[in-house]
């Protein structure tokens, strides 16, 4: 980060007129899922965290992953006329760009999280409009070649992908996983399946879906994905469905307990870790920078690595705190 925590809170604060009542700056955040699922819960304890220090007014938003829902409580954010709104790309750049005039025209700072919108970025960088997340595409790239540096797989192995390529901003993550095994595995040895509305607000219903798709190709070796609550619960239908840690490789995102525990048995090789507590901190800060000092929008890359058995254990009393 250009700015960390205790050189920020170190500067001499200017006089800044807010909107809250108690003249608090007064921030909207898109979380993007469900209150304490795996995927959600360091970036709102990071965010949290940020306006505990920094004397904000957060107001949080939980979409389910929903998009239509995000681009509901854009809406309603904005209404509100607060100093800030931190929004997530996953409804693309057509859905949220008037919405992101409206608000700047408005005074109103907007930043992003998780999934970008680099278009809007260059156009409102210099009125604090930044981006903390990982390079998608590296990171499903990334993911999909520790599956094949696992030396579990081998060239005509057969691979699925399972994640959401029907939006546009969230396919980045799996093509890279995609394109990582096909790389190694050939071509036509990697099948896209895509994730419907319904599983990606609740990963359950996906149960039967990939029970039927395991069944169907018992052959299948090794299942890649970019979504948090589908790496979560695919150990669990590996092992009903009879596979052994090992027989079919997987590689996932995100750092809950029940990728930690998949990690630990041998049914995920490696998970990406996008440092989802910095998602959460860095817009909460971004906005404040630009409030109090005009601070320009920054590019955070947050996705720094991946967690495998290598390292699990070091990791995973973070976890439990919620700040990994």
């Amino acid at each position: 980060m250009a700015f960390g925590l205790a050189s920020a809170c170190a500067l001499v604060m200017a006089p800044v007129k807010s909107t809250g009542a108690d003249g608090k700056i007064v921030i909207y955040m898109q979380m993007g899922g469900d209150p304490g699922i795996a995927s959600v819960l360091a970036r709102t304890t990071g965010a949290e965290a940020a306006a505990k220090a920094l004397g904000i007014e957060l107001h949080e938003q939980y979409a389910s992953w929903d998009s239509k829902k995000m681009i509901d409580q854009f809406k309603e954010a904005i209404a509100a006329k607060p100093d800030g709104i931190e929004i997530m790309g996953h409804p693309g750049e057509d859905a949220m760009g008037p919405l992101v005039d409206q608000a700047e025209a408005q005074g109103i700072i907007v930043t992003s999280g998780n999934n970008p919108l680099p278009n809007l970025e260059k156009k409102y960088k210099d009125k604090g409009f930044g981006y903390a997340g990982a390079d998608l595409y590296a990171g499903g790239y990334l993911t999909g070649q520790a599956m094949v540096d696992s030396g579990k797989l081998k060239p005509g192995d057969k691979a699925l992908v399972w994640d959401i390529f029907h939006q546009e901003g969230r396919s980045r993550s799996s093509q890279g996983v995609f394109d990582a095994l096909e790389k190694t595995l050939g071509k036509g040895n990697v099948e896209k399946l895509d994730v419907t509305q319904d599983i990606d607000s609740d990963a359950t219903k996906g149960i039967p879906v990939m029970t039927a798709y395991l069944a169907a190709h018992p052959d299948l070796k090794a299942i890649g994905t970019q979504h948090g609550q589908l790496t979560a619960i695919l150990p669990k239908i590996l092992k009903d469905a009879g596979k052994k840690p090992g027989d079919v490789v997987v590689g996932g995102i995100d750092l809950g307990p029940d990728v930690i525990a998949g990690i630990k048995s041998g049914y995920i090789v490696a998970s990406f870790d996008q440092v989802l507590y910095l998602q959460g901190f860095d817009p909460v800060m971004q906005i404040w920078l630009t409030k109090k000092y005009l601070i320009p929008g920054l590019h955070q890359d947050t996705g720094v690595g991946l967690v495998t058995p290598a390292n699990v254990d070091k990791i995973a009393p973070l976890i439990q705190q919620g700040v990994r």
